[in-house]
């Protein structure tokens, strides 16, 4: 029986020849469709037929997402009333990674694709590939695994006749780099303040990093305007759209300070690009990420610097429940996260007199 899909034409080239299949669309010449049909390398070539240039300069139009697919279910997702739900930020990553999921080929140098998968036969065996092909990337492994399981739990119960498992649960983590993002030390922060003087936009940046303990895409929103009787107020770009949070902490001296010898801050926001715009959280990345790299730190990141001001804290004697209230996480298993080293340098420190035997 021939096979049904959009744009797709059957036809013989002799009365009882086999059928042969071709892409048609309107005022585009035909374009052959290789291989055996509903398999792999049909699929594969029926998507690639629609990729090829128009001779007659008239709009192709795309391939259709096929039915039942891994791409299908996908797109699904991303019309859902759950994922409607997500905060902007989250939609835009969460998409761009199940996309490349689907772009990825089936095998190595093979044309077909992940998102043509039926999905009677898309298994944890595949998502077992699609994360170690990003085995020298586990946060992103990591991420693939996640998203692709948050479709499939979504499927469960929006296409129970199509959906009856979901193969993320057969599907484990890659190990992640011990700590992750460096924590910058005492001596590293002077570096930087050596390169980066007072009055300086690299230093305002690292002032404001140290003094508030923010996430950097905070950092590019505070500004004067959120100063009130002392205190820095706002709401955390994290999950602001689901679920805002506010926040306020005092304005330190520290951070006083080095705002007043700053030339150069905006009305807005204090950190400004050299057009005198608040920057892009992306934006502010990369230019961290140089001002690091003048300072001769290119393991150091902005990331690091919170976790170096949860450490600092630790030492000094912060106890959980403070540490928790200056960085606004939710639960105290958060804090330990960040502040088991510091805690157990302290110990040691308390208690190495002990292994000194007594008379």
């Amino acid at each position: 029986m021939p096979i049904k899909l959009p744009y797709l034409m059957a036809t013989r080239k002799t009365k009882n020849g086999p059928l042969r299949y071709f892409v048609r669309q309107k005022g585009q010449p035909l374009v052959r469709v290789h291989g055996k049909p509903g398999s792999a390398e049909f699929m594969a070539n029926y998507r690639a037929a629609f990729t090829q240039q128009a001779p007659r300069g008239r709009a192709v139009a795309p391939a259709p997402v096929i039915k039942h697919t891994f791409r299908w279910l996908c797109s699904r997702y991303f019309a859902s009333a759950e994922f409607s739900q997500l905060s902007n930020s989250t939609q835009t990553q969460r998409r761009r990674v199940l996309e490349s999921c689907c772009q990825e080929p089936l095998k190595p140098g093979s044309s077909a694709l992940m998102g043509d998968c039926p999905l009677e036969h898309f298994k944890a065996k595949h998502l077992r590939v699609l994360r170690d092909r990003k085995k020298d990337f586990p946060d992103a492994a990591k991420h693939r695994v996640k998203f692709i399981g948050n479709v499939f739990t979504w499927a469960l119960e929006a296409e129970p006749d199509l959906v009856t498992s979901n193969p993320a649960r057969d599907v484990s983590h890659l190990k992640t780099k011990a700590g992750g993002h460096h924590t910058w030390t005492v001596k590293e922060v002077r570096q930087y303040e050596a390169k980066h003087p007072i009055g300086t936009k690299a230093r305002l940046a690292l002032a404001i990093f140290m003094f508030t303990g923010v996430r950097r895409a905070d950092a590019v929103v505070l500004g004067q305007p959120n100063v009130r009787d002392g205190w820095i107020v706002w709401t955390e770009g994290k999950n602001r759209d689901n679920e805002p949070k506010e926040r306020a902490i005092p304005l330190l001296p520290q951070l006083q300070d080095v705002l007043e010898a700053t030339p150069v801050v905006g009305t807005t926001t204090w950190l400004v690009t050299d057009y005198g715009r608040p920057f892009t959280v992306a934006g502010f990345g990369n230019k961290m990420r140089e001002w690091c790299d003048e300072a001769g730190l290119p393991h150091c990141s902005a990331h690091g610097l919170r976790k170096a001001g949860a450490t600092i804290a630790a030492e000094n004697g912060a106890t959980e429940k403070q540490i928790q209230a200056i960085f606004g996480w939710e639960t105290l298993q958060q804090v330990e996260r960040y502040t088991r080293k510091a805690r157990a340098k302290k110990l040691a420190g308390d208690s190495m007199h002990l292994l000194v035997a007594q008379d």
